[in-house]
């Protein structure tokens, strides 16, 4: 995947009206007016949306009959995916270093707290 399309597909993905259009058409083809029912936005504006998505090669369009049908493209998401899984490893092992730090601080805080009750029996 190019920079350029990785760019694009966040582009899409930045607005939510899209990622609803995404999520809709996991569940099969829809034409515009489907698309569109859920959003108090005109056709035209489903539209532009639909462009947008195509553009970041999310969803394809087809005719079927008289019927203009969006297709979900799922690839360029994988994509998108693996590119964000190395920001996740990332993070997880940041997560895990804080967590052996915490341990260990606890650790330490319980250490001194038996240290300090031995001292209040000896003192």
């Amino acid at each position: 995947m190019v920079v350029d399309q990785l760019s694009a597909v966040f582009g899409a993905l930045a607005d939510p009206t899209r990622r609803a259009i995404l999520t809709r058409l996991a569940e099969g083809d829809a034409n515009v007016a489907e698309l569109a029912a859920p959003f108090e936005v005109s056709q035209p504006a489903i539209s532009r949306h639909l462009k947008v998505l195509e553009r970041a090669g999310l969803i394809s369009r087809s005719r079927r009959a008289t019927a203009r049908l969006s297709h979900l493209e799922a690839e360029p998401l994988r994509e998108a995916t693996a590119w964000l899984a190395r920001y996740r490893a990332y993070w997880d092992e940041s997560y895990d270093r804080l967590d052996t730090l915490l341990a260990e601080l606890q650790d330490k805080r319980h250490q001194q707290e038996k240290r300090d009750e031995q001292d209040e029996r000896t003192g």
